[in-house]
């Protein structure tokens, strides 16, 4: 989550609520860098959902989302700011390709899929919370169960087998439910530290082989994952069959089954269908590809033919799920595309007038290159000192060797394809290329393993053997390697392929 929200959803609806356009801008800043007008778009249109919310029934109903045209080369943080807005809001958020709808014959796959999609993702998401709720309550009632199994209760001796005496009947004290009660704490203590998960336990498991069967419309194959258990619930019982399992294992198993019984699955399709109704956002990427009003012939037919299938769900219709009927009215639409041979005018009147909002988003250059390897939360930079550190080797970066792979990004972007910031992926990679293949040697010759500190004395590029730019520092847990990389042991392991050509265009 880009902010703190606190745990309750009445909680996490005020935090939201309090957000202005302001924060939602700074929020998203900590993840994409740069594209300002975008991001004052979404956070407008955010705040206007939220405003929507406020108003009596029957004017909210009138007012219908803003949607936005996103227009840019690929790699400029997008498909980013429309995901880290949807994780922000808590909102049900699908990316699909436009482009999709025209692979299968003149339509291609049925635009209706994406309200369908739309609705296992917030049945998915709700799901999850629910979870989170009565995980604990789960976890006792599945331990009460496997403690049953290890100890099963005491049952009363039957009536017949009550001993005659010529006197009477003799009557014996009833099983101590003291002595079992003792037996079976400790047993709680024990399974509670771990000393029984290699116990074998027997439990009844539920068989899931049901048969299920695909629906073929004309709109080509969807799969509907329709059971024939939900259809038919009388002829196809529950069936269950015994299983031994280790006891770490059943408590998983016994878990999810007390989650499942208690989780009302019937509000969690009415919430999640409402959630997507109210809150859905869906990032159509790759829009320029289906924008075409030619006419008469060839692939044009089927570009126009697609955004005439999109336009209903954009302009608000309703879509018939498993789930029940789905609203779009009220869902968020945003759509990317570069536009580089095609214009946003080129789409149909109709579908041009359902997205009023448009933005450009500007290339990136070499300073937001810099400030993408170091400031994102998740920068690239942080992700490899966090996986190399698992290794016991610390990594660690000079300004000038960041302004450097910036430099051969940037370069490499203008002379090949540009795909923004993608293409730092691909200089880092090389860059680490031989630090990463090393790394757990280099940590061996830390602990003072003579035999591996040769192999991983230099690295080696294109024929020529190169420094690693390791030194020794002495820490209180002792020595430890630190790998410093400087701009010109970037420029070893990038310059020579950036300068041909040919191989750049296969390498970076």
């Amino acid at each position: 989550m880009a902010i703190y929200l606190p745990g309750t959803a009445e909680d996490q609806e005020l935090a939201l609520e309090e957000l202005t356009p302001r924060e939602i801008v700074a929020e998203l800043d900590k993840y994409v860098v740069g594209q300002h007008a975008a991001k004052r778009a979404v956070a407008i249109a955010l705040r206007n959902r939220m405003r929507r919310q406020k108003l009596p029934p029957d004017l909210a109903e009138e007012i219908m989302p803003k949607n936005i045209i996103m227009i840019g080369p690929t790699g400029v943080g997008k498909t980013e700011i429309a995901r880290r807005l949807a994780k922000l809001t808590n909102s049900p958020f699908l990316k699909v390709e436009a482009s999709k709808f025209t692979e299968v014959g003149y339509v291609g796959r049925d635009v209706e899929a994406i309200v369908r999609d739309l609705v296992e993702i917030a049945i998915d998401m709700v799901r999850e919370e629910k979870l989170e709720e009565v995980e604990d309550k789960a976890e006792l009632n599945a331990e009460e169960r496997l403690l049953d199994l290890l100890l099963p209760p005491p049952t009363p001796a039957p009536a017949s087998s009550t001993p005659q005496s010529e006197h009477g009947t003799l009557t014996f004290p009833a099983p101590s439910n003291e002595s079992h009660q003792r037996t079976r704490e400790k047993l709680r203590q024990q399974f509670r530290e771990g000393k029984l998960d290699d116990r074998m336990v027997e439990i009844d498991v539920r068989e899931r082989n049901a048969p299920s069967f695909e629906i073929i419309s004309n709109q080509g194959v969807e799969e509907m994952d329709i059971n024939l258990k939900d259809v038919l619930p009388n002829i196809f019982g529950q069936r269950t069959k015994k299983r031994k399992m280790k006891v770490g294992e059943a408590f998983d198993y016994l878990v999810q089954e007390e989650e499942g019984r208690l989780i009302d699955m019937d509000q969690v399709t009415r919430t999640a269908v409402e959630r997507v109704e109210n809150s859905g956002i869906v990032f159509l990427d790759e829009i320029d590809k289906i924008a075409g009003r030619e006419g008469g012939h060839g692939p044009d037919v089927s570009r126009e033919g697609v955004q005439r299938d999109i336009l209903p769900i954009v302009e608000g219709t309703t879509v018939n799920t498993r789930y029940g009927m789905v609203r779009t009215d009220h869902i968020l639409f945003i759509a990317a595309g570069a536009f580089h041979v095609s214009k946003p005018s080129d789409l149909i009147p109709e579908l041009q007038g359902r997205f009023p909002i448009r933005v450009e988003l500007q290339s990136l250059t070499v300073e937001d290159f810099i400030r993408i390897l170091q400031e994102p939360k998740s920068s690239l930079t942080k992700q490899y000192t966090a996986l190399l550190e698992t290794e016991g080797l610390k990594l660690e970066f000079t300004p000038e060797s960041l302004e450097e792979m910036a430099r051969f990004a940037f370069r490499v972007n203008e002379t090949t394809e540009n795909i923004g910031a993608r293409r730092l992926h691909t200089i880092m990679e090389r860059v680490l290329d031989e630090i990463s293949f090393l790394a757990p040697d280099l940590t061996k010759a830390a602990k003072g393993d003579s035999n591996v500190i040769d192999i991983a004395a230099s690295a080696e590029n294109n024929g020529s053997k190169i420094p690693l730019p390791i030194i020794e520092r002495e820490t209180s847990s002792g020595r430890e390697k630190v790998a410093v990389i400087d701009p010109e042991y970037v420029r070893h392991m990038v310059s020579s392929i950036v300068k041909d050509q040919d191989l750049s265009r296969y390498i970076l």
